[in-house]
């Protein structure tokens, strides 16, 4: 990451903020967390944790930062969405409850809790092919699928097929939780070909 340092937000309304939080200490990046409109002055990127997606997306009105959010998108602010995040990056979402919104960016259709419940929660290891090396460790928690990626550049797969993993310009939404087993390679990858490129 040549340049000026990157700092980065992480939207802390709800979900796994200090996992993710305990990567970017790992790979030595600027970070703060943000909950209202203003606390995304300045950055550079934005991460979208895991958590409850509906829970998510009601506290960003009652916080009055939703608008903002979905402006910085839409401006280009480069986002990493996991598991809700995905949800929330969606343009179009399946099994959505009653007024769930999402914030938009990317241009497929997920379906919410797609694996099943908590009980159906599993870790595997899969193949990213734009990252390289070995396979990508991942924690599928009451994940989403994407049923349909759209125009998005597909990223990950599992090998059944389903689509876990996808890039549209700026955004970033993966299925899965790598942050919560310690892997940092998604991140390090994101900050290099997402994060960097939007900052020249």
């Amino acid at each position: 990451m040549a340049g000026k340092p990157p700092v980065i937000g992480v939207l802390a309304l709800q979900g796994d903020v200090r996992e993710h939080e305990q990567v970017l200490d790992a790979l030595d990046v600027a970070h703060r967390q943000v909950r209202l409109a203003g606390d995304l002055d300045g950055l550079d990127g934005l991460i979208i944790p895991g958590g409850e997606s509906s829970v998510i997306d009601k506290l960003s009105r009652i916080f009055d930062s939703r608008d903002a959010v979905v402006s910085a998108i839409r401006g280009g602010m480069p986002v990493l969405g996991t598991c809700a995040g995905l949800i929330l990056l969606a343009d179009t979402l399946v099994g959505a409850i009653d007024g769930q919104q999402t914030f938009g960016g990317l241009p497929v259709t997920v379906e919410r809790n797609a694996f099943g419940g908590q009980v159906e929660s599993f870790e595997t290891v899969i193949d990213m092919p734009t990252i390289g090396g070995e396979p990508v460790a991942a924690a599928f928690i009451r994940a989403p699928i994407i049923r349909d990626a759209g125009g998005a550049d597909v990223l990950a797969t599992l090998p059944n097929g389903d689509v876990v993993g996808v890039r549209f310009g700026n955004c970033v939404g993966i299925s899965f939780h790598p942050e919560v087993i310690g892997e940092t390679r998604v991140h390090r990858w994101w900050l290099d070909a997402v994060v960097t490129p939007a900052q020249r």
